[in-house]
């Protein structure tokens, strides 16, 4: 597993508990491997056009974690500075999706499933679909960030 070079972002490594025959279990719960309370769970399946692409936004408020607990998939993640594609093809191995992170997701194998978790109830005025509009608010946030970091603006 490559390290992730985006701000906004992290690995969640659920674990794996075999239990020989009977399977292998991973358990996700929030304030331990979650690290907030999820509101919302919704998967996304049946991706049977190779040239689909999901997400293509980012989120003001929301939260999420995203699990491909079927198959793989490639997650393009950008924080408005750096971007960078990881695979995920392992259902105890998932990507915790701070606000204002832009994502897409793509090249969706045969019988893929994507399980996400997240922070708060769908709202379409969280979503920012626009890219341009979103490294507009990058800048922004960068902007606010050193006047307030420097003293001038309090």
């Amino acid at each position: 597993m490559e390290s992730l070079q985006v701000s906004n972002c992290a690995y969640i490594d659920l674990g794996r508990i075999k239990d020989g025959v009977d399977g292998v279990l991973s358990v996700a719960e929030c304030g331990r491997q979650i690290p907030f309370d999820v509101k919302r769970v919704y998967y996304i399946y049946g991706l049977s056009a190779p040239q689909a692409i999901r997400g293509r936004h980012a989120h003001k408020h929301n939260r999420q974690v995203l699990f491909c607990i079927n198959g793989s998939f490639n997650l393009l993640l950008d924080d408005g500075t750096h971007r960078q594609e990881v695979t995920l093809d392992r259902p105890d191995l998932g990507v915790y999706m701070d606000v204002m992170l832009w994502h897409e997701m793509s090249a969706f194998s045969p019988n893929c499933i994507l399980l996400v978790l997240a922070s708060d109830h769908y709202d379409e005025a969280d979503y920012i679909r626009d890219y341009e509009a979103f490294i507009d608010q990058v800048r922004a946030n960068h902007r606010n960030a050193s006047i307030n970091t420097s003293g001038r603006g309090e």
